[in-house]
């Protein structure tokens, strides 16, 4: 792993910094480099290494009907959170970076709420909160409870961008008769448009990957594939987990890679 040196760091440091972040991102790896092998078994039961390779699992995973409507609810939700949360947070964003200091602060701590507060305790609000309206176990419910949940991260990535962004090229747009959305929309929105784009891609994963809320919320024809998976994983461990985990983490990584891909493609554009 190359790791550019920072001034005044000595070399020693730098193999170590370099040894360090190795040891953290295999880490981080480990569950996957696990569980994507298992998926490949001829087993019934969960087991690492496999002594039989097949795709067993792949066609369990495809062909029932119960996990295919459960990973089209699951993307239904993701998409429709990806299109709420991307619009609402780069709003806030833009609001919380042209108010005051004051008003920055006490915005910031409301918005990224969801993010600090146990996600436990967000789940057991919620669903009283959906029962109060009939929402739940609906996908508008899940939908708006993962948009809830999606809004902090597309604040931190716009937030993150404009902070470097001079402020001065709006005003210009506005003082020569450019309305202020007008402006943003023509000349600040395509500036920030790949810090945009990364917000969206972390609000289509939240929304994904979601099991906590999901489970209290979801159900019956509208359960997403978190939930099932739980499910599947309490009455009995099955192999077929391993293959669905396997499908997400492709689905994640093929995600990831289009949006930097769009986004080096943005900017050799200009």
């Amino acid at each position: 792993m190359a790791i550019e040196a920072l001034p005044g760091q000595s070399p020693w440091a730098q193999r170590a910094l370099a040894v360090y972040g190795t040891f953290v991102l295999f880490f981080l790896m480990l569950p996957t480099l696990i569980v994507m092998p298992m998926s490949f078994s001829d087993s019934q039961y969960l087991e690492f290494p496999p002594q039989a390779w097949s795709l067993r699992w792949y066609r369990e995973y495809f062909g029932s009907d119960a996990w295919m409507r459960a990973t089209g609810t699951s993307l239904i939700a993701a998409v429709l959170t990806t299109l709420l949360a991307t619009p609402i947070g780069t709003i806030a964003a833009y609001g919380m970076h042209c108010g005051s200091a004051r008003a920055r602060n006490a915005l910031q701590l409301l918005v990224l709420m969801p993010v600090v507060v146990p996600s436990i305790l967000v789940a057991v609000g919620v669903f009283h909160l959906y029962a109060l309206f009939d929402v739940n176990y609906t996908i508008a419910g899940v939908v708006v409870a993962h948009t809830a949940l999606a809004v902090p991260f597309v604040v931190i990535s716009v937030l993150a961008s404009l902070k470097n962004y001079d402020m001065a090229q709006e005003m210009a747009a506005r003082s020569m008769g450019a309305g202020r959305i007008e402006a943003f929309v023509s000349i600040t929105l395509p500036q920030i448009r790949f810090s945009v784009l990364t917000g969206a891609f972390l609000a289509f994963i939240t929304s994904l990957d979601e099991v906590v809320v999901a489970m209290f919320i979801s159900g019956g024809e509208n359960a997403t594939i978190t939930r099932r998976m739980f499910n599947a994983l309490r009455d009995q461990i099955d192999p077929t987990i391993a293959a669905i985990s396997t499908c997400l983490i492709v689905v994640s990584v093929l995600t990831l890679v289009l949006v930097q891909v769009v986004g080096s493609a943005q900017k050799r554009s200009g």
